[in-house]
């Protein structure tokens, strides 16, 4: 907005842009005041100002590898009181970002033309029993041999998890998981249940047998 009235103010003038555009004549004259003299920007900006010198500074020294963490930590050891999230806020503004060891892994790739999974229980994840209704997710870790999917099955009664699926991607990790969880349900059908109930508020849950 303050782009457009420098555009246009040689054309139309200040104060009829203001009429149109949501903005008061002052506050863009006070923008304009804190262009002119760094001097009258707020403290906060000022000391962004000081901060983004910092860190690039930083950044270039150690090769353009160091990330938030790093860098946060290296002003800190050069005397620098600041905090992680200023930092974190002022190199993503900046566009700087530290190198990441390995290779990205991208988890989900969207596809519009597929048909969508249908809302069975309509957003409400309440059950009146165990086995009654389980929910699932997964995501990856992380290891030396490379990146293993984790699944888990949770039981929306008892908010536990009966069954936890590790697998390489390769692997058709939810039949298994969901194989062995099935196993587990017909088990607690024809006996007891396998998933306890939770325990009372301020006692401690018994564990599993």
């Amino acid at each position: 907005m303050i782009a457009f009235i420098d555009e246009h103010r040689a054309r139309h003038g200040v104060e009829p842009i203001c009429r149109v555009l949501p903005i008061a004549p002052s506050t863009y004259h006070a923008h304009a005041a804190r262009r002119a003299d760094p001097g009258k920007l707020p403290a906060r900006a000022q000391r962004d100002i000081t901060l983004t010198a910092e860190i690039r500074r930083v950044y270039e020294e150690n090769f353009r590898v160091y990330g938030i963490r790093k860098v946060w930590r290296q002003l800190l050891r050069e005397g620098t009181a600041v905090a992680r999230c200023t930092v974190a806020r002022l190199m993503r503004a900046m566009g700087l970002q530290g190198v990441v060891r390995g290779k990205r892994v991208r988890t989900t790739i969207s596809n519009a033309a597929a048909p969508c999974p249908l809302d069975r229980v309509n957003r409400q994840f309440n059950a009146p029993r165990p086995n009654a209704l389980w929910v699932s997710d997964f995501t990856y870790v992380a290891t030396w041999a490379g990146f293993v999917y984790v699944a888990f099955v949770i039981d929306v009664f008892a908010r536990r998890i009966p069954r936890v699926g590790l697998r390489p991607p390769e692997d058709r990790l939810w039949l298994a998981c969901l194989a062995h969880g099935s196993c587990r349900l017909r088990a607690g059908r024809a006996g007891a249940s396998p998933i306890p109930a939770p325990a009372r508020p301020g006692r401690r849950p018994r564990p599993p047998q």
